[in-house]
């Protein structure tokens, strides 16, 4: 295993343009799908804990029954939207990024949704009673209420994106893990170790887990910034 963990960290650094091409579709893929499942769930997140209405309840538990969908279930609805037989099948984003970023999103953004909800149900009621006192509106309350929930929004990101680096079914299904096209570190890994060649698929893991710590350390250097 030593001998095999030595040959993949000389293996990251020698160059190999088929390694740095997987990690390149992998960041790519994994930073918009998160980004973009973070500007749709965050203020659907703040709208659905702040505010108070007939039916609330059931769009809540709607949506937690969505964070738990199997990533696999999702691969393969995009799958028959893209495919062939699909209403999409025009746009031609099976077994494209931009396919494997939309099963992501679709994947995400419930989560997204869900997170900023019990976060700003908790928090709501203080600034409910603050906003209405001085007289702001529902628009600037549900502005006020997002920005008085950066750290958590920070906190969600990082989820979402250690998340979508981590997820292998939808986007092996939707992307086909294609050579130079869609292939990320996770099918990657997967398809390197089913054939015996552990130096790379440990290589993967190794980048995998450096691009999750360097993350977190940016994000806690912007928020220890903040703090200041």
């Amino acid at each position: 295993m030593l001998t095999s963990l030595g040959e993949a960290i000389n293996l990251i650094f020698s160059g190999d343009h088929i390694l740095y091409q997987i990690i390149g579709v992998t960041l790519r893929m994994t930073f918009l799908s998160s980004l973009l499942a973070l500007l749709i769930g965050v203020p659907i997140g703040s709208w659905l804990g702040s505010a108070r209405f007939k039916g609330r309840k059931v769009l809540v538990v709607i949506n937690r029954a969505f964070m738990g969908l199997p990533p696999v279930v999702c691969g393969l609805f995009c799958y028959l939207l893209f495919s062939g037989v699909g209403p999409l099948r025009g746009l031609h984003l099976l077994y494209t990024v931009a396919g494997m970023v939309i099963a992501q999103i679709l994947l995400l953004t419930p989560v997204s949704i869900g997170m900023q909800e019990t976060y700003v149900n908790g928090i709501s009621p203080k600034i409910l009673e603050t906003t209405k006192g001085l007289g702001i509106g529902r628009g600037k309350a549900l502005l006020l209420t997002i920005n008085e929930s950066r750290y958590q929004i920070i906190s969600i990101f990082l989820f979402l994106f250690g998340r979508a680096m981590a997820e292998v079914g939808a986007v092996s299904i939707v992307g086909g893990a294609i050579m130079f096209k869609t292939n990320v570190m996770t099918t990657a890994i997967m398809n390197y170790t089913s054939m015996g060649d552990f130096k790379t698929a440990l290589a993967l893991g190794v980048v995998l887990l450096i691009i999750g710590l360097v993350v977190n350390i940016i994000v806690g250097l912007f928020q220890w910034k903040a703090d200041r």
